[in-house]
C-alpha cells in the first residue's frame, strides 16, 4: 500500500498532460480531416502525429504506421520539410487553413520575429519531426496551446508524446 501511495501521485502527474486535452467533436474531427487532406499529402489513416511538449517548446513528429511504407514516409518528409521552411519565415497559413484562424497559440506564433523560435526539421527512420524551441515563456506557452489544439483536432490520428521517450511507432 505504501508503494501505491508513493507512486500514484507521480503516475497521475505524468498522465495529466495527456488527460488535459479534450477530443474535438466527431463533426469537428471530420472537418479537420477534410481540410487537412488538401494540405497534408500523406494519408492520416496510415500515419500518426505525436506532439511532445518540452521545457523550451515542443517536438512534432509524424510517422508512418508501417515503417516499410516508403511512399507515406516520403510524403511525410516532404510535407514537414516544406512547413518547417514556411514556419521559419513566419508563414503559419497552413495550420490556419486546417484548424481555423482562431487556433490557440497561432496568433502568437504568427507574430514572432525571425529566430525568436528555433525551428529544426529532422528525418526519422519512419517519418520526420520538427523541433520548436525558444527562451520566451509566452511563446513556450503558445506552442503548448498550439500542440493541445492539434491533439484535440487530430484526436483520431494524434497522441501526446514525451520528450525523453520519443515514439516512432503507433501505440
Amino acid at each position: 500500500m505504501k508503494l501505491l501511495t508513493l507512486f500514484l501521485p507521480a503516475a497521475l502527474f505524468i498522465a495529466a498532460p495527456a488527460l488535459a486535452v479534450e477530443k474535438a467533436s466527431e463533426e469537428r474531427l471530420d472537418e479537420v480531416v477534410q481540410r487537412g487532406s488538401h494540405i497534408m499529402p500523406f494519408d492520416l489513416e496510415q500515419t500518426m502525429h505525436i506532439f511532445s511538449k518540452t521545457e523550451k517548446g515542443g517536438l512534432q513528429q509524424v510517422i508512418a504506421e508501417d515503417g516499410a511504407n516508403t511512399g507515406q514516409i516520403k510524403l511525410i518528409r516532404e510535407h514537414l520539410a516544406k512547413i518547417s521552411k514556411e514556419f521559419i519565415q513566419g508563414d503559419f497559413s497552413n495550420p490556419a487553413k486546417i484548424h481555423g484562424e482562431n487556433m490557440p497559440g497561432l496568433a502568437e506564433l504568427r507574430m514572432t520575429k525571425p529566430g525568436q523560435v528555433k525551428i529544426v526539421y529532422k528525418e526519422l527512420p519512419d517519418g520526420a519531426e520538427i523541433d520548436y524551441s525558444t527562451d520566451d515563456p509566452k511563446l513556450i506557452e503558445a506552442i503548448h496551446r498550439w500542440f493541445d489544439a492539434q491533439l484535440s483536432d487530430h484526436a483520431r490520428h494524434a497522441v501526446p508524446g514525451h520528450p525523453h521517450h520519443l515514439m516512432h511507432h503507433k501505440p
